[in-house]
This record gives C-alpha cells, structure tokens and sequence, in this order.
C-alpha cells in the first residue's frame, strides 16, 4: 500500500499505567557511570534516516533539537513553542497569523526570526529541496512574513487539523541557502531545542547534549546517547547487563523486567496499529471474500491475551481507540469461524483434501513478511497464520529487512503499524483513499468519508463521517487489522519527571517515553 512506500518503518481519556514499580531505595548509578545522572543511556529499534525536519525527523514534535511554533503537551493538547500565542485563523479559515517569541536564538548563536519560519516552509513547499513532508501539507500554498516576528500561511481551503501540523521544527534560513534534498546525508542543522547533535555513527548512536542557550533553561540531563538497536532481544540484554537507563521493548520482553532493583516497567497506550495489509492486485490477497474471511476468522481477543500479555487492545479498523471522537462503537469484526467459511465456499474457495482451500486451480496461500528482529510483529504473524490455517488458507510468516518488505510489498502481505493520536486525516487519507494509492480498490462511500473528514472544520460533521467510514470499511476490508499494542519501556529510577503520553505509531527517542527528557532531573 502507499502508506508503505512512504514510511516503512514497521516498526477514551489518557490510558497509561505503571506496570510495576521497582523496589525502593538509592537510585541506581546510570548506564553511562555518571553518579550526578546529568548523563542517560537509552536504546530504540529505529535510527531517524536524517535529523532533520525537512526529512521527516520528529513529524509529531518533541525533536530535542528543533522547536515547533506549537508543541504538544501531555494531554494532547497544543500549546505555544516558538509561537507566543496560539495562531490566528482568518474568518474564511484559509490563512493563519502567527507571531513569534522575542529573544530566542539558535544552537549556534544567530537569533530565530520570521525569515528562519518562511524559509523552512518555503523550503518544504520546493520541490528542489525534494522534502517527504511535503504532502502532509497538500493545503499550504505559501507563507509570508508580515514583519520581523510575524508571518501567515496560506491554505487553499480551510483544514481543520492545520495546527497540528505546525509542530514542525524551524532551522535557520541560512542552512536552506542551497536547494537539494533534505534527505542526504550531513551534518544536521542547528535548531532552537533543548538539545544539539554531537555526535552520529550511524547504525551505532547518536549523542545529544545540552543547549545552554535553550529558551525554556537548559537541561538538567546535559548528555543524552541514544543507541539504534533493531533487534528486540540486543535491547533487552543490553539493559538487563546496565548498559542501558532506558529502552523501548515489547510487552513479553518488558515483563521480565518487573520487580527489578532501580528499574521500572511502563506502559503508554498507543495509537499503533497493527495490521496485516493485503496487495489487492493478487489473486488471493485480492479476493474480497477471502479479505473479509480472514478478518472473521482472526481471533483477535486471543491475540491480545496470549501474544500481547493482556497489553494493549482488539482492533477492527483503521482508527485506533485513542482518537475516541471518531470510533464508531459497533464497528467490531467479531470472531466467527462459520461466517468466514460460509464467505469462502460462496466465493467458490473450497477446500481439498487437507483441508487448504483453492478456488480455480488457485490455492489459498500466500506469504506474510515482517520485520527482522521485531519480536511482537514475529508472534503476531505466527499467530494470525494459526488462524488463517484454521479457516483453511495457508499463511507462510517470513522475517525480512526493511528493503525487502518495501520490495515486495506490491506481491506478499506485509504486517505494518500506522496510526497517530492527534487526527485522523493525518494518516487515514494515505492509508484509505482511492488517489493517494491506484492499487486500492474505489470505494465511493470511503472516498467521500475521507474527503469530508479532509475538508468540514465542523467537528461534529468530521466525526459523522469517520463512523460511517468505519461501518463502510466492515462490508470491504482493504486489510486485516489486528490490535494496538501499548508500548512498554523499561527505565531507571534515578530521574524525577517522567510523564506519560498516548504515543504514536513507533516508540522512539521524540514523542514517547521520554518526551519531555529536557525537563527531567536527578533524584
């Protein structure tokens, strides 16, 4: 699917806990040896491809390196970055004004002006600069600076969930002098956050240390290393040897950390959805019958209980729980064997003497690929291929590196993760919409339900059209969506400031566990 192509990374109010607390006591040193715990250890799955907005780094905020005009707080809600009050839309809605701080400067010294805003949406806007953000902002046709400290975007219709968007970190005008793409490899640019790249040897770490000079005071954590670990298992020895303050693991791995001197167990629900998608151009995964088949024959309650542990949620469609305004209660697939075998032999997939299913000389089999060293996307894929067995379609679960998934994603299923907590059209279009992918199947009542929720500034109108969208996606699956996982991290106990949040679709080093690290402090 589209969405694929563009960002393989695969990996009702706030619903976060506390799996367990660890035993009470002096804090344990950090992994870095550091006794005043001015210096963190951690380690995540995926290294950014760049540290750079422009390249898609930190698309939901909290960068460390770069502030937004807007951030999210804790709750979800945006709040003022960059920006000294929230921005202004015209009456028509096609315009915002916003206005600047005074004071702030860059990591390297030169001050943040209104020439810094417009050349880092100038620059997105350029097709020269070749930015992959470029088409979460399908509606800014261009933005001008009013005065020093004040510039207004333009839209070409009014957007609801324009302001979300303004998170995107700013860089100096100067960094943008030369046009070519964001993506290259290079030094990152300096940006006004928390804190400044030292140090990248890619696949290995990345080093961030304290901007001094940071608007908002410096941190108290002054040096932050961030280790790019893909495998699971190499994270979770890392931390279990004191190598690590803090990783992000999957729920099994997770658990045998609880009750561990100076370390603690946390969950976050999550708007991560994990789904199997199905290339509609093939003759099994293409079949309607078969789709919908497959997603009566999942039991997902079970996926939950015994891969998950209990830690996370049954999903059905493409809107996680975490955007409540817009779930459609009822629109649940409930576990039935009899119907998606009852929908196999009207389509004329009919079992044979082992009970696999074929339909004209075809057979019900095809290839599920997911990602190398990911654990919880390895159970989950042998566990819906359990299932699919059951029904009698034979699902053959294959690890595979990120460029394989991409390559053959057009031909073999591929279990993925999507979603975010913020708004739905900011992934749901890509994902759904007949013109973001030619390869999915027209669904008129689908495609209207997008380009409302794209377009209506009415809340009540938006959320109306996401339910019936999820009612429709019921009759014609496009995938098979399993559930949401929370995200389980383990950290050490010698820092006060831990907060928790709904996270995205990947756990990572920006919005997450450690969002707000420049604000946490040595017990």
């Amino acid at each position: 699917m589209h969405i694929l192509s563009r960002r393989l990374r695969f990996w009702p109010a706030l619903a976060v806990c506390a799996l367990a607390s660890a035993c009470t006591g002096d804090p344990a040193p950090s992994a870095s040896g550091d006794p005043a715990g001015t210096s963190m250890v951690i380690a995540i799955a995926d290294e950014p491809v760049s540290v750079h907005p422009l390249a898609g780094y930190a698309e939901h905020g909290a960068a460390k390196v770069f502030d937004g005009l807007l951030e999210h707080r804790a709750n979800l809600s945006l709040r003022p970055a960059l920006a000294v009050e929230p921005p202004e839309p015209a009456p028509d809605g096609k315009s915002w004004t916003a206005r600047l701080r005074e004071g702030i400067t860059f990591s390297d010294g030169t001050a943040l002006d209104a020439a810094d805003v417009v050349a880092t949406y100038r620059a997105l806007l350029d097709p020269a600069y070749a930015s992959p953000v470029r088409q979460r902002f399908w509606m800014l046709t261009g933005i001008r600076q009013l005065d020093a400290r004040t510039v207004r975007f333009d839209l070409n219709r009014p957007y609801a969930a324009f302001p979300q968007l303004l998170v995107l970190g700013i860089v100096p005008s100067e960094a943008l002098a030369k046009p070519g793409p964001v993506t290259e490899s290079g030094p990152p640019p300096a940006g006004t956050g928390p804190y400044r790249v030292t140090e990248w040897s890619p696949g290995q770490r990345m080093v961030l240390e304290a901007n001094k000079s940071y608007f908002d005071g410096p941190p108290a954590i002054t040096k932050v290393t961030v280790e790019f670990l893909p495998d699971d298992d190499a994270r979770a020895r890392r931390m279990r040897d004191g190598k690590l303050d803090g990783a992000a693991l999957p729920p099994a791995l997770a658990r045998t950390f609880e009750g561990a001197d100076g370390l603690r167990v946390v969950a976050h629900s999550a708007a991560d959805l994990h789904a199997i998608a199905l290339p509609a151009g093939e003759p099994v995964t293409g079949d309607p019958a078969l789709r919908l088949a497959l997603n009566y024959g999942v039991n997902r309650k079970a996926l939950v209980d015994g891969v998950l542990g209990g830690k996370g949620t049954e999903a059905s469609t493409p809107m996680p729980e975490a955007l409540a305004e817009f779930v459609e209660p009822t629109a649940k697939f409930p576990y039935d064997v009899t119907r998606a075998l009852d929908l196999l032999a009207e389509a004329g997939w009919l079992p044979g003497a082992d009970g696999m299913r074929a339909k004209a000389g075809v057979p019900a089999r095809f290839t599920l690929l997911y990602r190398s060293g990911d654990t919880l996307a390895r159970d989950l894929a042998s566990a819906f291929a359990t299932g699919a067995k059951g029904i009698g379609i034979q699902v053959s679960a294959e690890a595979a590196d990120a460029d394989t998934l991409l390559t053959r994603s057009t031909k073999d299923a591929v279990l993925f993760g999507f979603g975010n907590p913020f708004d739905p059209d900011l992934y749901l279009y890509q994902l759904l919409h007949s013109s973001a992918d030619g390869r999915l199947a027209a669904n008129p009542t689908i495609d209207a339900a997008l380009d409302t929720g794209r377009t209506a500034t009415d809340p009540a109108q938006r959320a109306t059209a996401y339910r019936k969208l999820q009612r429709t996606y019921l009759t014609a699956p496009s995938m098979v969506v399993l559930a949401a996982p929370q995200h389980t991290y383990v950290l050490r106990e010698t820092w006060n400031g831990y907060e928790p949040v709904i996270d995205a679709q990947d756990p990572d080093f920006t919005w997450g566990a450690w969002w707000n690290v420049h604000k946490w402090t040595p017990r």
